[in-house]
């Protein structure tokens, strides 16, 4: 699938975001070296500790179904820039990608910026055993 497909279903799945406190959606597509494509949007919760992430919601969909090794990860934000992961979910992404997985951030606009998970989290906490 191209990335201009992923992009434009990332857009899709942002409609299914449930932010009634934010008004933010956020759609993300994550690819699996398998083919398999699965989706996330953030779900909020009034204990907004309790929020989810759309980046998370798509790797933890992606691991429950036991995949592990990816290719790409689109997100896509209501945003005048391309959005910016949270911090938790660079680190989520550190746990389960290569440094060098391409991460396709993407505004309302579709303008985009390419980063890797390395640009996005240089220092990531990792498994120091």
């Amino acid at each position: 699938m191209a990335t201009t497909e992923l992009i434009d279903l990332a857009v899709q799945a942002s409609k299914n975001a449930y932010v009634p406190y934010s008004h933010f959606p956020i759609g993300a597509v994550l690819v699996a070296k398998d083919g398999r494509v699965f989706t996330g949007v953030n779900v909020e919760n009034a204990s907004f500790g309790l929020t989810n992430c759309g980046e998370r919601t798509a790797i933890f969909k992606a691991v429950s179904e036991g995949a592990l090794d990816f290719e790409e990860l689109i997100v896509y934000g209501e945003t005048e820039k391309p959005i910016s992961p949270c911090g938790a979910c660079r680190q989520v992404m550190a746990e389960f990608f290569a440094e060098d997985l391409k991460v396709t951030l993407v505004a309302k606009d579709k303008s985009t910026v390419v980063m890797t998970v390395k640009e996005l989290l240089p220092y990531s906490f990792t498994d120091l055993t």
